[in-house]
């Protein structure tokens, strides 16, 4: 007499507690809802290595590094050129900075580089001296604009704004690099694209 076979026992790798299905399929427990979450937290009831999780943009850590451990800056900010005229830079930055600012950035988060004339804020604050015009900067509460000459003297900021707004292309050669290192998110260019292409071919 033929032999029925039994249905075969299939083995899933076990990836945790799950909940006994019952009779009726009664409803599951509530899970969060699967979204964007850190390394640190692994998916509920996946703790294995074979758990399906999008690798993270930045994959050059050692595998024996912590998951908590972030590159300080991996890749270096993003960069976005605004095409303007010499003269219309300044006014393609002060429209950057209005959407920065509409689109949740703190305004101490921003700074804003000449090449050419100073932004008129910062023409009004020098009128006051030094002191109190780098107090201001200091202080981190607005906005800052400086003159690119004088951009090693500030500090780092999520978003920098450079105008290209006159000045030699050696100015704006120096004060690209310089303006790359200080974004640590965004660097915006707003001049013609032909020069600023030029600059950042031969300088960044």
């Amino acid at each position: 007499m033929p032999l029925i076979p039994e249905e075969p026992q299939i083995h899933e790798s076990a990836q945790g507690p799950r909940a006994t299905p019952a009779a009726g399929r009664t409803a599951p427990t509530p899970r969060p809802v699967p979204g964007p979450r850190s390394a640190a937290s692994p998916r509920p009831g996946h703790p294995g290595p074979g758990s399906a999780r999008p690798a993270p943009p930045r994959t050059h850590t050692s595998a024996g590094q912590s998951q908590h451990s972030r590159p300080e800056k991996p890749a270096g900010p993003q960069i976005q050129l605004i095409p303007a005229p010499a003269d219309g830079a300044l006014d393609a930055a002060g429209e950057a900075v209005d959407l920065l600012l509409d689109s949740g950035r703190a305004p101490g988060e921003v700074l804003v580089l000449t090449t050419g004339e100073q932004h008129p804020w910062a023409a009004h604050e020098l009128s006051f001296g030094e002191a109190a015009y780098w107090a201001q900067h200091d202080a981190r509460d607005d906005v800052f604009y400086a003159d690119a000459a004088a951009a090693d003297q500030a500090s780092a900021r999520p978003v920098v704004v450079v105008a290209i707004n006159g000045g030699a292309d050696d100015e704006a050669a120096r004060a690209l690099p310089t303006a790359l290192a200080k974004a640590t998110a965004l660097l915006i260019v707003c001049g013609d694209p032909k020069r600023i292409n030029t600059v950042l071919g031969a300088g960044i």
